[in-house]
């Protein structure tokens, strides 16, 4: 009798695009494993990112706005979530790898430093000019998860993670879905979060950008997924008609000017970034203060390494509690003005 997996990868071969990455023809792990009946290597991946303690801390790590008053904005969890919806759209309507769409998406950020980019520009600043979150997610999954074993993916799942962004082209349709899933995402969620914190109103963004890609949340997706099945579909590649990529790319460059710059969203980057400077310095000094997963690899990667794994990390909440810990006397917080 066949196994459940039996029957997702002969629903694969008889249903997926011939550009699809079928699970059956993966590059496989780093350590094998033996076959699972229930399910196929793909959706194990998936399972192991979402159970994984990277992944539940990305629920307290900023995305755009730091510690905003207000429980309705993006988390760097719910852009995740966000990613892997617009994703696993686009790959069943191209008769991609839906498994593996969704396990790029969902661990296309387990790097993520907290506060967001500031934390990355910290991490630049202390420890590496070249370091990028999209590195660290690799790390992460291949180096520090499960106790320093790592997660033990795929090739193709870790190959999506580490190209996600920027000019990098990941070596699978799926990955590279996952790279427009991932700024159409983010576009459009920053809108509506800058709208929310009253630093945008969107008659703010320009008439022709509107009107090329939709008044409204929902439409601007639309609009954005719909370009891409269409102008994809049935090719060995993911592209967007001319008009809507042109546009899009205008929309991100505004987005930068009006809301990734604008000094109301930005006010506590500085305060944020000089937290986690200051957090390096005391670590790099005092490495026998690391917790043991991070402290046992001084001697082979040394101390930087170790404590930007580390603070990397940490969510946005545990750093400030780490810092208050660390350098904030007691006797002082909570007080008030006059001391009461």
């Amino acid at each position: 009798m066949a196994s459940m997996t039996d029957l997702y990868l002969a629903n694969e071969r008889a249903w997926l695009s011939p550009f699809a990455s079928l699970t059956e023809n993966t590059r496989g792990r780093d350590i094998p494993l033996p076959p699972n009946e229930l399910r196929t290597e793909y959706q194990r991946d998936r399972d192991r990112i979402i159970h994984s303690q990277s992944f539940r801390r990305l629920m307290n790590k900023t995305q755009v706005f730091l510690a905003p008053a207000g429980d309705h904005y993006r988390t760097r969890l719910t852009h995740t979530l966000e990613v892997s919806q617009i994703a696993r759209t686009l790959a069943r309507a191209l008769r991609l790898n839906e498994d593996l769409t969704e396990a790029i998406a969902l661990g296309h950020d387990l790097g993520h430093t907290p506060f967001g980019h500031a934390g990355e520009q910290a991490m630049r600043e202390c420890f590496d000019p070249d370091f990028a979150h999209y590195k660290q997610s690799l790390r992460v999954v291949e180096r520090l998860e499960k106790n320093g074993e790592g997660l033990n993916l795929t090739w193709e799942v870790r190959d999506g993670i580490v190209n996600h962004t920027g000019e990098h082209r990941a070596s699978t349709l799926e990955g590279l879905l996952v790279k427009f899933a991932d700024r159409i995402a983010y576009i459009n969620h920053d809108i509506d979060d800058a709208c929310r914190a009253g630093i945008l109103q969107i008659t703010d963004i320009p008439a022709e950008l509107r009107r090329v890609l939709g008044e409204t949340h929902s439409g601007r997706i639309n609009t954005m997924v719909t370009s891409l099945i269409e102008c994809s579909e049935g090719k060995n590649d993911i592209t967007m008609a001319d008009d809507i990529s042109e546009a899009t790319t205008a929309l991100r460059s505004f987005l930068y000017e009006h809301v990734y710059l604008n000094p109301v969203a930005k006010s506590q980057e500085n305060k944020s970034r000089a937290l986690l400077v200051r957090l390096f310095e005391y670590y790099s000094k005092n490495p026998d203060r690391l917790p043991p997963l991070y402290r046992r690899s001084i001697e082979s990667e040394g101390v930087g390494r170790c404590v930007c794994d580390f603070l990397s990390g940490m969510t946005d909440r545990y750093a400030i509690e780490t810092y208050n810990e660390l350098f904030v006397p007691r006797v002082w917080r909570g007080l008030s003005v006059d001391g009461k």
